[in-house]
Formats: structure tokens, sequence, C-alpha cells
């Protein structure tokens, strides 16, 4: 079984900084919790304050899967619609 990594990176709309900040703090202690989360890790960029960086470790591709599908990410996107500018997500085998 392979783990699995995923970079997740999300750029804030300038006036909309402080919320999707605060959205995506939430998010950390929840899923911190869920089967399969290994680790969950929000970075912020030290040149772009709307750049907030993603950086996990699912047990499986199955796990971050149904992940995605909690309420929480839900209400994450609900709350952030018209907030985030950019976003991106790479699933990522370590080789070493």
């Amino acid at each position: 079984m392979t783990q699995l990594t995923i970079v997740a990176n999300i750029y804030a709309n300038l006036d909309q900084i402080p919320l999707v900040q605060s959205e995506l703090e939430k998010l950390i202690a929840i899923t911190l919790g869920e089967p399969g989360c290994i680790r969950y890790e929000l970075h912020r960029d030290n040149n772009d304050p709307a750049h907030f960086m993603f950086y996990e470790t699912w047990a499986t591709r199955e796990l971050w899967q149904a992940h995605m599908n909690r309420p929480h990410l839900a209400a994450y996107m609900q709350a952030t619609d018209g907030a985030v500018s950019e976003f991106t997500l790479n699933e990522m085998t370590s080789i070493g």
C-alpha cells in the first residue's frame, strides 16, 4: 500500500485573505482526526500572503478521497465561494 502525498495551493483574493486563512485553519483539527490522515500542514508563502499551501500525507488514495467528500470540506467551499482566485492540487508519491 503506497501512501499518497497531496500538495494543494490556494490563492485568496487580496481582500479575502483573513477569511480564507480562517476557514483553512478550521480544517486542520478535524482533518487530522480522520482515518488515514498522517500529515495535514497548512503553510503561507513568506512573500505572498495570499498564497496558502497544504502539505498532506494520507495512508491511501481512497482515504484521501473520502476526506474530499466530508461535510467540513463542503462547508469550507461554501464559506470561501468567490474568495479564492486560484486552486491547484497535485497528487504525488514519494520516491525517496
